[in-house]
């Protein structure tokens, strides 16, 4: 029996930075995102006239702007990341929440891929990483059988993104899962110091032509703005007296592995910061 509210969304709400070490920064910005169920998408894009494929149009979502950007089909990628693993979603849904092209533009610093078994139950989750460079790597942990709450995962870092961070530092994930909100916390450190907080929090609106015009007028040049608000507030940061760390190569592997939370501790300070 088919479920009464579709799997695919609109999720609108801010997203929030707090640099808590070295130096004091904060940012709030307001953006939306689209979950998209990939097995839903392609019916979504017949039926939606806002929602295209191409790389340009008003607002569009191509399955290629992600994973390997080779255009092989995305579920498969990812079943392949979750297989390497060791995790079986058996054929369940695989959602990606993300931010579409606008304007033909898109960047997204981080995605995440909600896997679930035929049953509804959430898996793994696959946090999709790009930098400014344009360089990705994802950080794929597997979910305890039985979750409940808010989901809370660790990976070391791998990947170059801020260019005033060192590569010594872990993520910790806190994220509550898409239902009527969804919120994706990841908070940055080094041992047991915290660095920085940044967050998506947003409400559930559907996935509509009405809602999708809403949300591009209501935020003006999302992709666009995010990228330039990256730009502004490293400058502002440079004014702060941030030092710049050069870049080194990217990770030879494309996924890292990660695992459950350190202890509670650890998290309980990763929560109270993004308050």
């Amino acid at each position: 029996m088919e479920n009464a509210t579709p799997a695919s969304a609109l999720y609108v709400g801010e997203v929030v930075h707090r640099r808590v070490h070295g130096f004091h920064h904060r940012l709030r910005y307001r953006v939306w995102m689209v979950l998209a169920d990939l097995d839903e998408l392609d019916r979504l894009q017949d039926r939606l006239r806002l929602l295209r494929r191409g790389a340009f149009g008003l607002i569009t979502l191509r399955t290629a702007d992600h994973g390997d950007r080779s255009g092989r089909p995305l579920r498969l990628q990812i079943e392949g990341h979750l297989a390497a693993a060791g995790v079986d979603i058996a054929g369940g849904p695989i959602r990606l929440l993300t931010m579409p092209r606008i304007l033909g533009y898109g960047f997204n610093p981080i995605s995440v891929f909600f896997c679930h078994t035929p049953d509804g139950a959430l898996a793994a989750l696959l946090y999709e990483v790009t930098n400014t460079f344009r360089e990705r790597h994802s950080y794929l942990i597997a979910v305890p059988a039985g979750q409940a709450g808010p989901v809370r995962q660790t990976a070391e870092k791998q990947l170059f993104v801020s260019p005033f961070m060192d590569g010594d530092l872990a993520y910790d994930f806190t994220v509550h899962p898409p239902e009527e909100a969804v919120s994706v916390i990841v908070a940055v450190r080094r041992g047991d110091t915290p660095i920085l907080t940044a967050s998506f929090a947003g409400r559930r609106r559907p996935l509509t032509d009405g809602q999708l015009l809403r949300a591009f007028v209501t935020h003006p040049l999302l992709t666009w703005k995010v990228t330039w608000g990256i730009h502004w507030e490293a400058l502002k940061m440079m004014l702060k007296g941030a030092r710049y760390r050069t870049r080194g190569a990217p990770p030879a592997r494309p996924v890292t592995v990660g695992q459950g939370p350190r202890h509670d501790v650890a998290r309980e300070s990763i929560v109270g910061l993004a308050k």
